[in-house]
């Protein structure tokens, strides 16, 4: 449904997408990842159409994005990070512009309006004019113009920034509801929302894609590996030393609270040996449990590793 192929946007010297690629298939809910200024609003605009890359090539439905915009465009549903709402405008006078916009067809279009107002949750604010209404109904309305075509694409750009936690729990089920029969882009810097919503993670840095992967590999990728979390009495360089002399050892980290962070190598369980050189050494155990991986932890260390 989407193909991205070797895709770079240069600024002069400033390469702010650097050749990426990758593919997804219908049914794909796509976390789009990263830190801030790392290419991923200017990939997104790419995608859509919104701008040209400087070299590459994006597919959608089979249609070059660039060589027939119009054709591509008639896929596709998009949701800026800021919505392109005219606050003057009534809810329904909006949709209705947005629907002849996108060529909806006549004998359709009043059908259509009514099923993106009544499933983006806006029906009852259909009469209003958009400028005095909470910044959640303004999102779902953006998300309403996204959806006013019947896309079989839909990217979305930080979909649930600045709103209350309500607001981004409605916003996050619409947008679940959304992606049974569609493929969806999702940008977002709400990890926990990519684990709730989307198949599919990539994570981009400097413009490089740094990971590629789906949730489901990357959530067993992680358990194939338990750390442990270690807190003591006695603490010191010694201790991290002497930890970091066994053989299953890869890594220690510190946290928050002065703890050891002890990293296995791949398949290794070193909690045994672990506990035993605690004991034989009388460094007084105060603490010892496994360290539950998640998407934060993976992306901080696919950033920071990165950033080496």
């Amino acid at each position: 449904m989407i193909q991205v192929q070797n895709v770079s946007k240069h600024y002069g010297d400033l390469v702010a997408v650097d050749n990426i690629s990758f593919q997804l298939e219908k049914g794909d809910v796509l976390g789009f990842l990263g830190p801030n200024g790392a290419g991923k609003t200017t990939t997104m605009r790419i995608i859509t159409g919104y701008m040209p890359p400087t070299n590459g090539n994006v597919y959608i439905a089979d249609i070059d994005v660039f060589e027939d915009p119009q054709s591509a465009k008639s896929h596709i549903g998009y949701l800026p990070e800021n919505p392109p709402l005219y606050e003057d405008m009534v809810v329904k006078d909006y949709l209705d512009f947005v629907a002849d916009i996108k060529q909806v067809p006549v004998n359709t279009k009043k059908e259509r309006i009514h099923y993106v107002m009544e499933k983006c949750g806006i029906t009852d604010v259909g009469g209003r004019i958009i400028g005095h209404l909470s910044k959640g109904y303004r999102q779902r309305i953006g998300i309403a113009q996204a959806l006013v075509n019947d896309p079989s694409v839909l990217v979305l750009d930080e979909p649930t920034n600045g709103l209350d936690p309500m607001q981004i729990i409605e916003i996050r089920d619409l947008i679940h509801g959304l992606s049974n029969d569609r493929t969806v882009i999702l940008s977002t810097h709400i990890l926990p929302e990519v684990t709730m919503i989307c198949s599919k993670v990539i994570i981009i840095n400097k413009g490089k894609v740094a990971l590629e992967e789906s949730l489901e590999r990357l959530s067993k990728k992680a358990d194939d590996t338990q750390s442990i979390l270690l807190k003591t009495k006695h603490q010191g360089d010694d201790v991290k030393q002497k930890i970091l002399f066994l053989s299953n050892v890869d890594d220690i980290g510190v946290g928050p609270f002065n703890e050891l962070i002890v990293h296995p190598k791949k398949g290794a369980d070193i909690r045994e040996e672990l506990s035993e050189m605690v004991l034989r050494n009388k460094w007084g155990l105060l603490e010892m449990r496994p360290v539950t991986h998640n998407l934060e932890e993976v992306f901080l260390r696919v950033i920071s590793s990165e950033g080496n």
